[in-house]
């Protein structure tokens, strides 16, 4: 493992899901804390982190949009998850502020009163000054997920890497949970990933990762500490690249 970190900006993939631990919904406490000291560390090394956020802890448009037989059209659903990742966001920078680390959370719908516009250059600024810097509202834009965000957002603020925190140790050949002859993957390539179906981002994300030669390292976030070794190159996870 390097004693200095690889990457010097990288992006950081939450899900909804993410948030809210063993609950079935909502946000856990101790998670969001939990993540809030494995990113201070990263600062601490120096390294710009911007985050993007999921909202299906609250709301997932997709999943939800025939729920109860109202038969909700995609695009109103899909807004609501969207609002849902501003409610996660929120939650997040106010923990983050709580560890004294400068935070912003720019929002691809506009909601002046509690978040700044996106605007990429701005972000780009805010990473230079050392703030944390926060995506919500996916982007914008409904049949786009926050795995699509997630790439987009990268690309335009330069990011080195993108790093999906997930609850298993990587990207797996089935669901390790329910299969224990699960076979773990060191590395992936890209167009693997696309052919096999696996379950690492969406075919869009994972995409315009490979036509940008933007690397994916999808990593077990609930063992604290390894936001940390991944930066620092410790090989860990899977890495799609």
């Amino acid at each position: 493992m390097a004693n200095k970190p690889v990457y010097k900006r990288i992006v950081l993939k939450l899900s909804g899901e993410a948030l809210q631990g063993k609950n079935s919904h909502g946000i856990d406490n101790s998670v969001l804390f939990s993540i809030c000291r494995q990113i201070k560390e990263v600062r601490e090394l120096g390294v710009d982190v911007a985050i993007i956020l999921g909202g299906g802890n609250i709301f997932r448009g997709q999943e939800n949009s025939g729920m109860r037989g109202l038969n909700m059209d995609r695009s109103v659903a899909d807004y609501m998850g969207m609002l849902a990742t501003v409610i996660n966001g929120l939650a997040l920078q106010n923990a983050l502020e709580s560890v004294k680390l400068p935070t912003r959370v720019m929002t691809a719908i506009e909601m002046e009163r509690i978040a700044e516009p996106y605007i990429r250059r701005r972000a780009v600024r805010h990473l230079e000054k050392g703030r944390i810097v926060i995506f919500v509202a996916g982007t914008g834009n409904p049949y786009f997920t926050t795995d699509t965000a997630a790439a987009l957002r990268a690309m335009e603020i330069h990011a080195e890497a993108i790093l999906k925190a997930t609850k298993v140790d990587g990207v797996f050949s089935a669901d390790p949970m329910k299969d224990k002859k699960a076979k773990k993957f060191a590395r992936l390539k890209y167009i693997d990933v696309l052919k096999k179906g696996l379950k690492v981002m969406d075919a869009t994300a994972v995409s315009l990762c490979m036509d940008n030669k933007l690397p994916i390292i999808v990593f077990n976030m609930n063992k604290e500490g390894n936001i940390k070794r991944v930066v620092l190159g410790e090989k860990i996870g899977t890495a799609v690249n």
